[in-house]
């Protein structure tokens, strides 16, 4: 996957704990519920990247963390190590086989909607058309539409288990289909602030966007 991809992926994850909706049905109630009650986060994670005919092309899994508002954390284990940190509104890629970092700034420059939901200041409702999906591999599915046409993705799956994030699904404009699926969540445990400080080892190649 490429870095605009992993870009607009972490983006959406975070996002949903930075606003909610208020539409009725039980699959957005439980969304809702979650994102109002959680403040830090933990979890492994597993992604899996589906080409167009629906094989699995590549498989990942690692850590993630999160804690609000403005960081989160993915480290990537397997099969290469990569390290995704958000704070002060800025986000690091490092990439440990290319020995290369690139910084991005969170603004609306990158991709409107899912950046701004990063602020907390908009809600799902007014970005995005909200569906309920029903029950599948054991999750409750929500469906979220982007409004932005310019937006980068063309839809996002958000699954909850029993309330608690399960599972991602995302579909870009590249044809790409990532599905992230959750496995040891812990809620609002306290996370050490150094892990959300990225300072890149020397010698390695930095680029700034």
């Amino acid at each position: 996957m490429n870095k605009v991809s992993y870009f607009y992926l972490i983006l959406l994850a975070f996002a949903f704990f930075s606003a909610a909706g208020h539409a009725e049905d039980r699959p957005v109630r439980e969304l809702k519920a979650f994102l109002d009650t959680t403040k830090t986060l933990t979890a492994d994670f597993k992604q899996v990247l589906i080409n167009e005919a629906g094989d699995p092309v590549q498989t990942s899994d690692g850590i993630f963390y999160l804690q609000r508002p403005g960081k989160f954390r993915w480290d990537y284990q397997r099969p290469f190590q990569q390290q995704i940190i958000a704070n002060s509104g800025k986000v690091w890629f490092y990439d440990t086989d290319l020995e290369q970092v690139t910084i991005k700034k969170l603004d609306e420059s990158l991709g409107s909607t899912p950046a701004l939901l990063l602020s907390g200041e908009v809600s799902l409702e007014e970005n995005f058309i909200m569906e309920q999906q029903g029950e599948d591999e054991g999750l409750l599915w929500v469906k979220l539409l982007p409004k932005n046409e310019e937006s980068g993705f063309k839809y996002v799956l958000i699954g909850l288990n029993n309330g608690i994030l399960g599972g991602m699904e995302l579909s870009d404009n590249f044809g790409q289909l990532t599905r992230i699926y959750f496995s040891n969540v812990r809620i609002n445990q306290a996370i050490r602030p150094d892990l959300f400080q990225f300072r890149a080892p020397k010698g390695v190649d930095i680029f700034s966007e």
